[in-house]
């Protein structure tokens, strides 16, 4: 029986697929391609990806497409440990190198020799962890704890992160050395609202492996219930969406999953978890704030202006205001605006510039002039 390495060489270069990776969209066609490119290279993995997106999957179709198939996979998830825990577990430890080591252990980086390791949440790991790991990205060398010799291994790294190791570094959290050993091939894995055209193949794959492993007659999933799947954000990916799946299939009682199957949150009847956006990422937090705001307003809404831009333009000039001690002509400067805009802009909210008393009414501090300055004019 061929292998998938074996397969993957013998095939056509436009079968873009992946063993055990489901989706068409251009999204995922672009994870296919870039997983196929470099898996047969020697080259450093860096997949970056919302948790529940499938990051192990492709970690182990890189190694599984490339010419260390044959060799140990190992996965290691970085996020599960304590830093002494995790060293002793990436690179082994003596007998009485700490207490509770009663005898010699071999690390994950020897076991993985001749083969892959997959180092999920790379970002969890400390800054002395860092620097060992990036002695064995460089130098392919290391010791076990409480050891002196030094072992030499031959293993390709593939390391993921839910976090944007770039804001990390920014944080002082992550050298920037080990980033840029690690980041030789990045391959971004999109969130599942990003990719709703997979969504449909996603359930009837899900809904075939629940229903055999139950011995359930769900076969088939009722129009409503696909169309509240598609449209809902999916803050836990594709983990999520199995979740919902194979809940259904165990509670339905028919041949169809219906909408009555679905979670409250699905149906309308609870409110959705806020997908969680990047620290620091306006362009992200920006988005999920758009994209709650158009759901909360339902299909028919024709006011999303209002409801959306005018709310975040309130609370903006609020805080603005606070930030200035309610003081117009600075607040004025800090939005960019001129006072006469800031004036119109109160009245528009109804934001009371002044419930402090101090200034004149119109947010002016003590002893500033009431009227506008020269070329505030609109």
């Amino acid at each position: 029986m061929a292998t998938p390495y074996e397969r993957f060489s013998a095939r056509s270069g436009t079968d873009l697929t992946l063993p055990g990776v489901i989706g068409s969209s251009p999204a995922m066609v672009e994870v296919f391609r870039a997983t196929q490119q470099v898996a047969p290279s020697r080259a450093c993995v860096l997949i970056v990806g919302e948790t529940g997106t499938g990051k192990e999957l492709i970690a182990r179709a890189i190694h599984d497409l490339s010419p260390r198939y044959s060799g140990p996979y190992i996965r290691v998830n970085c996020g599960a440990l304590t830093e002494s825990l995790l060293e002793s577990e990436l690179f082994g430890h003596v007998k009485g190198s700490f207490t509770g080591a009663v005898d010699n252990r071999t690390g994950r980086f020897e076991a993985a020799h001749t083969g892959s390791i997959f180092l999920d949440e790379i970002n969890s790991t400390s800054p002395k962890l860092q620097v060992k790991l990036l002695r064995v990205l460089q130098e392919g060398e290391f010791e076990r704890v409480g050891d002196t010799n030094t072992k030499k291994v031959d293993t390709r790294i593939i390391a993921a992160t839910n976090r944007d190791l770039l804001d990390e570094i920014d944080a002082g959290r992550f050298r920037e050395d080990l980033y840029y050993r690690l980041n030789v091939v990045p391959i971004y894995l999109p969130p599942l609202r990003e990719r709703r055209e997979d969504i449909g193949h996603l359930v009837e794959f899900f809904l075939k492996r629940y229903a055999e492993q139950n011995r359930r007659e769900v076969r088939r999933v009722q129009p409503e219930a696909m169309r509240l799947l598609r449209e809902h954000d999916w803050p836990g990916n594709v983990r999520e969406l199995q979740n919902y799946v194979e809940r259904a299939v165990i509670l339905g009682d028919g041949s169809e999953l219906t909408v009555e199957h679905l979670p409250p949150q699905l149906r309308g009847v609870a409110a959705p978890r806020p997908i969680r956006s990047r620290g620091g990422d306006l362009a992200a937090m920006t988005s999920e704030l758009v994209r709650q705001g158009v759901r909360a307003a339902g299909p028919q809404a024709n006011d999303l202006h209002k409801r959306i831009v005018d709310q975040v333009e309130r609370e903006l000039i609020q805080q603005v205001l606070m930030s200035c001690e309610r003081v117009q002509i600075k607040a004025a400067a800090r939005l960019g605006i001129n006072r006469n805009t800031l004036h119109k802009k109160l009245a528009q909210y109804r934001i009371d510039s002044d419930d402090n008393g101090n200034g004149d009414g119109q947010g002016h501090g003590p002893g500033e002039p009431a009227s506008p300055a020269p070329g505030d004019e609109d």
